[in-house]
């Protein structure tokens, strides 16, 4: 008895820590989880940019620092600097990253005079900006001639797969409520053009490589993906159907069946 009642207490655990609100400390985690999604890429686009070398270098929508923190060289006295609008999300983007400066801001006025910068990117931001083309254009504006801009994960929620199949409409959910957001769940096959646009010379541009851990049930990596799909449900999904949704997740991962994958676009540009 003692044995059920506590598999039965566990299972209501899981139950509440899944409609559990995302607080910043879940957002940091996402966000920390999305940068080591990215590093291989950061690591190969940096080098070719010469991040070493730079003397100032900005980033757009750097949240709660997870990639800020991460730069090249950053414990050293440098110009690095973190712009975001979400104030909160900065405030922890300085305990962080200590050696930047963060500055609230949005990213489609940039507070700074035009070339400042030799390397501006961003990491999942014009997924949210409502202008994302206004956003690329300002980017491109603060980087110095001769000086990049990169564009280091979009999103293409079109090109989403979910496997089995019974994981399918819960992805479409997701990709409406992203789209309901604000959000742009297409542009990541947009990335390249938008960046061209600006008037900026792309020199490299592709899709991050698609080799993951897909993540046993109840892995860490499993648990936040499904606290982040439920939190952009909200009430859209009703809790019988969220709970089949988990059950299903469960043994496509259990079987080592489970695919879960969004194209993740990248571009970089130099300012001729």
């Amino acid at each position: 008895m003692e044995e059920g009642a506590a598999i039965v207490a566990a299972a209501q655990r899981d139950k509440q820590r899944q409609k559990m609100p995302f607080r910043l400390a879940d957002w940091h985690s996402r966000y920390l989880q999305q940068a080591r999604w990215t590093e291989p890429l950061r690591a190969h686009l940096f080098s070719r940019v010469g991040i070493g070398a730079a003397r100032r270098i900005l980033e757009v929508g750097c949240g709660t620092g997870a990639v800020l923190a991460s730069i090249p060289g950053a414990e050293n006295p440098r110009s690095l600097v973190g712009l975001d609008i979400d104030l909160e999300r900065l405030r922890l983007a300085q305990s962080t990253a200590p050696a930047a400066g963060c500055l609230c801001g949005d990213a489609l006025r940039l507070p700074f005079s035009g070339g400042s910068f030799d390397v501006v990117y961003s990491h999942f931001l014009f997924l949210w900006v409502g202008d994302p083309a206004a956003a690329a254009r300002e980017m491109a504006r603060v980087a110095r001639r001769g000086g990049w801009v990169l564009a280091l994960a979009e999103p293409d929620y079109g090109g989403r797969i979910d496997f089995p199949p019974a994981l399918e409409t819960a992805g479409r959910m997701q990709t409406e409520s992203l789209r309901r957001q604000g959000a742009d769940p297409d542009i990541g096959r947009r990335l390249a053009g938008l960046l061209s646009a600006a008037g900026l010379r792309i020199l490299e541009c592709g899709v991050l490589g698609a080799q993951a851990d897909p993540g046993g049930a109840g892995s860490a990596g499993a648990e936040l993906e499904q606290r982040v799909l439920r939190n952009d449900l909200g009430e859209t999904i009703a809790e019988s159907e969220w709970q089949s949704y988990l059950d299903a997740d469960r043994r496509a991962r259990e079987s080592g069946s489970r695919i879960l994958y969004v194209p993740t676009f990248y571009a970089a540009g130099l300012v001729p």
